[in-house]
């Protein structure tokens, strides 16, 4: 049985048409099979922080820059990993489900995220990895295993199909019923999830800017950004032109709307998801020794690098105040 957000968005609507409690006392006033999850919800630190960054590079081009520190929400859950997993958990407890299977990469940030909030609040996690397995597994695989997630390999071309109906089938045949959240943590929950950003901000942010894997932070964000803002997303990925309907699509099933003040750069994947080259080893490098910030390489170093070339460019005017979204920390190496 693969289960979905019925729970949660009937709270929802409760909540718009002022029928019911708030969302958050909804969610904290659940049965006691949810103490876990209120444990981990209450252990996050939100909002997370906001830091300007002093960069004389930036002063130059006349835009200010500030960094939406959400790698530091929560030590093994952070960032937007923590964001997309929030909602969704409290779905499947209350759906009664124990067992949650999800999909990545092999140096997946979501595998590892979704593997230490399952043992927090007592879940069974599985990670269907793309390709084959390779032994010693890397520090990300062996780091989701420590935290029990038991993995599960599909070679690429399977993979492709994953969200296949077959396929999904020939997964519960092997591993039985579980509550199955897609590739990278991204549905309309973790878009969900995703839009509580910009409440967190003050008032007055031209630019937000952030990574795309699977394109659910963008989509959350932009869901919620006011008609005079401005959204800017940087694939992580080579070839993700499907990034755009994917995120309209989100959009539409999560907000009822499709925005239009957004756009997708893809010209900073460095080769692709998990490749980097000397530039970024570099640039990764010089951000640390300037402002004393290691950057997460596979997504976050790629948008700050992009933003820079961004702003270098003149696309973003003069006077402008962009936040730009930290949404993880450097994994294990």
């Amino acid at each position: 049985m693969i289960l979905h957000w019925t729970g949660l968005a009937r709270a929802l609507r409760w909540e718009e048409e002022g029928t019911a409690p708030s969302l958050e006392g909804w969610l904290l006033s659940a049965d006691g099979g949810l103490r876990p999850w209120d444990a981990l919800v209450s252990s996050a630190r939100l909002p997370s922080p906001v830091e300007y960054l002093n960069d004389d590079r930036l002063r130059t081009k006349g835009v200010q820059l500030w960094l939406k520190r959400d790698d530091l929400i929560h030590p093994d859950v952070p960032g937007n990993k923590w964001r997309k997993l929030k909602y969704n958990l409290h779905e499947m407890i209350t759906q009664n489900h124990s067992v949650l299977l999800t999909f990545g990469g092999a140096y997946s940030n979501h595998l590892r995220a979704t593997a230490a909030a399952g043992r927090a609040c007592g879940i069974s996690t599985i990670g269907i990895v793309r390709g084959e397995e390779h032994l010693p597994l890397n520090p990300s695989l062996a780091y989701a295993v420590s935290h029990g997630m038991r993995l599960g390999y599909l070679d690429r071309a399977t993979y492709r199909k994953k969200n296949d109906r077959n396929i999904i089938a020939s997964l519960q045949r092997e591993y039985g019923s579980f509550y199955l959240l897609p590739e990278g943590g991204t549905n309309e929950l973790a878009a969900l999830g995703c839009s509580e950003i910009l409440a967190e901000l003050e008032p007055g942010f031209d630019v937000i800017c952030c990574p795309c894997g699977t394109g659910g932070t963008l989509a959350g964000i932009v869901g919620t950004l006011s008609a005079d803002q401005y959204a800017i997303g940087f694939s992580a990925l080579k070839g993700a032109a499907f990034l755009e309907s994917d995120i309209d699509a989100l959009q539409r099933r999560t907000f009822g709307v499709r925005t239009r003040n957004w756009r997708i750069e893809y010209g900073y994947h460095f080769g692709g998801f998990a490749k980097k080259n000397a530039d970024l080893e570099f640039f990764i490098a010089e951000f640390k020794r300037l402002h004393g910030l290691d950057l997460e390489w596979v997504y976050v170093a790629k948008m700050m690098y992009g933003l820079y070339a961004v702003i270098d460019r003149g696309d973003i005017a003069r006077g402008s105040k962009v936040m730009a979204i930290i949404t993880g920390p450097p994994g294990p190496e």
